[in-house]
């Protein structure tokens, strides 16, 4: 084991020398928040990856491989599926947009109004919980590593991620996600599929051993499916963590190619994760728990150096998603909840840099303290992703699409739908399907009610929106064009 611990070790300082790299770039905001607005295809299409396959894709997905087959493969094929939409339909016209939070993009659409901080606070609690459901994931990587007790593994994990992410914002978050991108590369596609499917026998084998169903397409079941979709790929078109690295890209190309590519990786990254959990299945048929299956694998059949290579995979899923999701509730926290209850804007404020990099730490040490008091992470991400859906989907997408949308409407729609997932999981239950169905139908209805039943967005909002999208804004100029990379 000491060479697999030399390699974790190797990574980990690797991650914290790439943030002390970081800290000499960001010196504005832009470059703190967005890495400059200047990342090319190859940068961008890694590090979206990196992001969105943390680590409930990469163990999750390794378990639910082991309970359903390769049916297990539809939630991160969803996840995949909802950043190839976003890029291919929605995406150039974020990019564009020049903007931070979603927020400020709801502010630019309707004209501002209490749906923009209402708005921030869903997004707040969605992007802490994301970063908290990924900390705890040190837990499992540790306890297989070191036999590192809860707290203890979720500190070290997560103070790593706070110290880099905090140093360099969103540029050393940028690096470490690419480094990040190529370990679960190697590791995950490259040796431990392979691996896994020769331990098992080969595919004859596997199909010899498990039931048919492990091998239909739709075994998992329409209805959860379905759910996946509503969830994880619309979740994909709206959450601050994905946009923010939307706003990233040089150009709306760069955001509309570099995320197709991403997604295709997705989709390739869920077959493969489904793959090694049925593999687990035929190794290890009577594990407690299906979440065990990526681990069990790892530490009895790798062998010494690639078990630490593999490891380190599993650490970098988790890692690029927690620190994603951290400078993205940080972002919205400062930004979007504290300068407006201030009454400031973030435009000419001192020192905007040094105010990021705080509410960085300070999020971080929520985000660790919470982990370590919370003991169920799916519910916790389910709680997150009912509220981002059913409260805040419809205003942003009808926002895109619709120009008779209103602040009012938009205002009513994240009020009633987030009202109703609340109330709709106190009534069905945390993890029941209704919550996000019914609170999204809700939020529906009350949005084309009072937008029709109230005046239209004044014209001249709506003029400067469609400058925006269109990159002529004169609020623009202010922001120097980054220079090709």
């Amino acid at each position: 084991m000491a060479v697999d611990y030399t390699v974790i070790v190797v990574y980990l300082a690797g991650m914290l020398a790439m943030g002390w790299w970081g800290m000499r770039r960001a010196r504005s905001k832009s470059e703190f928040l967005v890495a400059g607005r200047r990342l090319g295809p190859s940068l961008y299409s890694g590090t979206m990856a990196a992001i969105v396959l943390g680590g409930a894709s990469t163990i999750g997905g390794v378990g639910l491989g082991y309970q359903y087959g390769l049916s297990g493969a539809w939630m991160v094929f969803t996840i995949g599926l909802g950043l190839l939409v976003l890029s291919v339909f929605f995406s150039a016209r974020i990019a564009r947009l020049k903007v931070y939070t979603v927020s400020e993009m709801l502010d630019l659409r309707y004209g501002g109004g209490r749906a923009g901080i209402i708005s921030g606070v869903v997004m707040w609690a969605y992007t802490l919980m994301l970063a908290v459901t990924s900390t705890i994931a040190y837990a499992t990587i540790f306890d297989v590593l070191f036999d590192m007790h809860r707290t203890v593994a979720i500190v070290l994990g997560g103070s790593i991620v706070v110290a880099y992410s905090t140093l360099g914002g969103m540029w050393s978050i940028t690096l470490t996600d690419m480094v990040q991108f190529v370990v679960k590369t190697v590791g995950v596609l490259l040796l431990l599929l392979p691996i896994a499917v020769v331990k098992a026998g080969g595919f004859s084998e596997m199909k010899a051993q498990l039931p048919t169903e492990y091998f239909d397409p739709l075994g998992i079941g329409g209805e959860t499916i379905f759910t996946y979709v509503l969830i994880y790929t619309f979740g994909m078109l709206i959450g601050q963590d994905i946009w923010q690295r939307v706003f990233t890209a040089r150009s709306d190309r760069t955001a509309k190619w570099g995320g197709t590519v991403a997604g295709t990786y997705c989709l390739a990254y869920a077959l493969a994760g489904a793959v090694i959990g049925t593999a687990a299945r035929v190794l290890y048929p009577k594990l407690g728990s299906a979440d065990d299956a990526f681990a069990t694998i790892v530490k009895d059949e790798l062998p010494v150096g690639v078990r630490g290579l593999v490891l380190a995979a599993a650490l970098a899923a988790v890692m690029s998603t927690s620190s994603g999701a951290l400078i993205a509730c940080a972002t919205v926290a400062n930004n979007d909840i504290w300068s407006r209850l201030r009454g400031r804007t973030a435009e000419g404020e001192r020192d905007e840099v040094r105010g990021n990099r705080v509410f960085i730490l300070l999020m971080g040490l929520a985000v660790i303290a919470t982990a370590i008091a919370i003991d169920n992470v799916v519910e916790a991400l389910t709680i997150a992703y009912n509220l981002l859906v059913g409260g805040l989907l419809v205003p942003i997408l009808g926002g895109l699409v619709w120009k008779r949308g209103t602040v009012h409407g938009a205002l009513a729609s994240v009020v009633v739908g987030g009202v109703a997932v609340i109330v709709l999981m106190a009534t069905y239950g945390i993890l029941a399907n209704e919550p996000v169905y019914y609170g999204l139908l809700a939020s529906l209805a009350a949005y084309l009610a009072v937008s029709l039943a109230t005046p239209a967005t004044d014209a001249a909002v709506l003029t400067a929106w469609r400058e925006r999208l269109a990159g002529r804004s004169p609020e623009l100029a202010s922001e120097p064009v980054p220079a090709p990379r």
